[in-house]
């Protein structure tokens, strides 16, 4: 079941729209400032309905803050409010809202966006075999990010894919020709010390984990769990 988060600082906006929505079959959840919003674990829905007016943090502001969290950026975010000019519209375009929609509303029409940004997005929930755990080390599938000790990684498409890999497969010895054909794509003409170049670098990525990714002389590469 998709959750929507509703954030408006108006509570009988929030109620109609949790009602009409809930009759849809979404979960439906609420919150009257960004700050308020911000405290729940936003990873966990689907799409935010987003008043741009409200008290001390706007709605333009909390969506720059998930757009900046590499965990948060990919929520589909639709914004609602009074302001309808052009140069507002655009601004919330550019920070990557999803849609915007003025009030006053028509339940009929949020209905409508609503569903076009779920599906144009296709969100799926987080299950518990998308998130990879060693130690400090966690990899989130679903979201594509991974974290040290609670703080994101800076990490290459490829050195995610290997890191991904190696923690899936704790102790399992990987030769280069299998890591070349699981990690990068297919249409990339590569050499065998190209995968020792991005190992080196994912090693000094991930901290004292890095001593755990080991070579095994004449097979390849493994995680020493």
């Amino acid at each position: 079941m998709n959750r929507i988060l509703v954030v408006d600082d108006e509570q009988d906006i929030c109620e109609i729209l949790q009602y009409n929505l809930e009759t849809e079959g979404y979960e439906v959840v609420t919150a009257n400032s960004a700050e308020e919003a911000l405290t729940l674990p936003l990873s966990e829905f689907s799409l935010l309905l987003l008043d741009v007016m409200m008290g001390e943090m706007s709605g333009f502001e909390m969506a720059m803050k998930m757009k900046d969290d590499p965990a948060l950026s990919q929520i589909p975010i639709i914004f609602i409010t009074a302001l309808d000019t052009e140069d507002d519209i655009v601004k919330g375009l550019n920070i990557g809202a999803d849609d915007y929609i003025a009030k006053p509303l028509s339940m009929k029409e949020v209905k409508a966006r609503v569903a076009a940004v779920l599906r144009r997005n296709k969100v799926v929930q987080p299950v518990a075999d998308q998130i990879v755990r060693y130690g400090g080390l966690t990899i989130n599938r679903t979201s594509k990010v991974a974290q040290l000790e609670g703080v994101p990684l800076q990490l290459t498409k490829l050195e995610f894919e290997l890191l991904q890999l190696f923690l899936s497969n704790v102790n399992k010895v990987f030769s280069r020709e299998e890591l070349l054909d699981r990690c990068w794509p297919h249409d990339v003409c590569v050499i065998d010390r190209t995968v020792d170049v991005n190992i080196t670098r994912l090693r000094k990525k991930i901290g004292e984990y890095g001593k755990q990714i080991k070579t095994r002389v004449g097979y390849g590469y493994f995680f020493a769990g």
